[in-house]
């Protein structure tokens, strides 16, 4: 008969094979590709000594294929809650050593177990991925399993911050999940996302392409605006997940972590008096205007390689979290297109989701022209921030610092739209198009060059400014410059305790 002694050797045993995954050979080669197992991740992740690991002895139940006998405790994924700065999170970490992380029925109910309770508990979900795809020798089960995880991604959608790191392969219905999260960071040079990969495509359209074009870091940071993040390496994507986590609240009924501000409420900044330049065309960089505002000069830029032309992100403002949409003028002078429409309109609905007061800083000459904008249906793209901008309901504090033209004017989270407060610089320019557009169309007769000179000159002095605006009760005041943190943290300590809520429906159906 065995003692107690045994019992607890045995479950010592029973962990410590658990803990090895796929051996030593496998962790060794998935160290010198440059990434850390699973179990690596999770240290890096959460505060030290709050990981709960749950179902570490699950193993998958396929019997065909002599699977039965090859069974690893925790069949392939790590799973578990912990803490990041003293706040519950619950984790997943796809183990690369078992099976290559493959998606087994069985390590599909470890997922959905700590999802469910994640939504139960109010706290976020973030998902280490690092899977070779579905476990091809149990076929439909392997699906299942996917589909389960996805609805439940839906489900909880707006509900509680869903974070996905991608940190190893990710292709085909594996890139589903991340794709309803609200952020995916990836990890330069070692980690991939394609729904076909470089093999299928050369069979099918004879494309050669890497797997690094196709679906890197780079390519998906850049250029198809599917990640948000790009980490250097295994190490940095989990710091940049617990600085992300920071901003956020733990769940849609609460507020983000208000955190102690060290920084003057009231600190003017003379640099920001000449910020923007005399000549409305030369660009500036609007960036430089939100690091003198924000808390620290601590600005956390969400998807900074894809459409520069605007800027979304989080900072702090008297230690509360705000989200931050502008135009940058240095790029493309600031233009709305398809790609920045899309950009923002996604971030302005997460913001709108978890309570997080807005804060837009305009600079916009108006909307892309051209064929392919126009083909690529601009008109419902743009409309996408149009909607998000009308929809959200947390405090929105607006900044036109320069030009807000035509319809740009109106869908930059515009008093009309339902701003609470509208500041402008004295620089600013509201008005349906810039002064030579206008006096082209107004004065169709033949001027001389003096008279129209001299024209364009007056239409500039009479609405290349604020005041026609603020004469309405558009703008609600006019400040200078250096004044802009101190107004932002007084609107948004005005707007703290707004009650706004939309008519009663399912849902609107946003033009997609």
């Amino acid at each position: 008969m065995s003692t107690l002694k045994d019992k607890f050797h045995q479950l010592e045993e029973k962990s410590r094979q658990a803990e090895l995954g796929g051996g030593q050979d496998r962790i060794d080669r998935q160290h010198s590709a440059g990434r850390k197992t699973a179990r690596e991740r999770l240290i890096d992740l959460v505060d030290p000594g709050t990981f709960v690991e749950m179902d570490k002895f699950v193993v998958h139940r396929s019997r065909d294929f002599g699977m039965e006998k090859n069974l690893i405790p925790g069949d392939g994924v790590v799973s578990g809650y912990g803490k990041i700065d003293g706040r519950l999170v619950y984790v997943f970490a796809q183990d690369f050593t078992v099976f290559g992380g493959t998606m087994s029925r069985a390590n599909a109910d470890k997922i959905v177990k700590i999802m469910d309770m994640a939504v139960k508990m109010g706290a976020p979900v973030i998902g280490l991925n690092d899977s070779g795809g579905a476990r091809i020798q149990e076929g439909v089960e392997s699906l299942a399993g996917y589909a389960d995880i996805f609805y439940r991604n839906v489900m909880s959608s707006g509900v509680v911050p869903q974070i996905s790191a991608i940190l190893g392969p990710c292709a085909g219905g594996a890139v589903y999940s991340p794709a309803i999260t609200d952020f995916i960071i990836m990890v330069k040079d070692s980690s991939y996302m394609f729904v076909t990969g470089p093999e299928v495509i050369k069979t099918v359209t004879h494309e050669e392409v890497t797997k690094e074009e196709l679906g890197g870091a780079i390519a998906h940071n850049s250029k198809s605006g599917v990640a948000h993040l790009t980490a250097e390496n295994d190490e940095h994507a989990m710091m940049m997940l617990r600085e992300l986590i920071g901003y956020l609240p733990s769940n849609n009924m609460e507020d983000a972590p208000v955190l102690p501000c060290t920084d003057d409420l009231n600190r003017e900044d003379e640099k920001l008096q000449t910020l923007i330049p005399d000549d409305p065309n030369k660009p500036y960089d609007m960036k430089e205007l939100i690091k003198i505002v924000v808390d620290n000069h601590n600005f956390f830029e969400v998807q900074p390689l894809y459409a520069q032309n605007i800027i979304i992100g989080f900072a702090r403002l008297a230690g509360r979290s705000v989200g931050i949409v502008a135009n940058q003028p240095s790029m493309l002078a600031g233009v709305l297109d398809i790609n920045s429409s899309v950009k923002a309109a996604r971030f302005v609905r997460f913001c709108d989701a978890f309570n997080i007061p807005l804060i837009t800083l305009v600079d916009v000459p108006g909307f892309l022209p051209g064929t392919t904008q126009e083909f690529g249906g601009i008109i419902k793209h743009g409309a996408k921030l149009l909607y998000a901008f009308a929809e959200a309901t947390v405090p929105k504090i607006t900044l036109i610092t320069r030009k807000a033209y035509g319809g740009a004017y109106d869908v930059m989270s515009s008093k009309h739209i339902g701003a609470d407060v509208n500041f402008a610089y004295p620089t600013a320019e509201i008005a349906v198009m810039g002064a030579d557009g206008a006096v082209n169309i107004i004065f169709r007769e033949k001027m001389t060059d003096e008279e129209r000179a001299r024209t364009v000159e007056d239409y500039r002095d009479t609405f290349a400014n604020p005041y026609k605006a603020a004469e309405l009760g558009y703008i609600d005041e006019i400040i200078y410059p250096k004044q802009t943190r101190f107004k932002l943290i007084q609107a948004l300590e005005m707007t703290q305790n707004k009650r706004k809520s939309n008519p009663p429906k399912k849902h609107g159906n946003i033009p997609l």
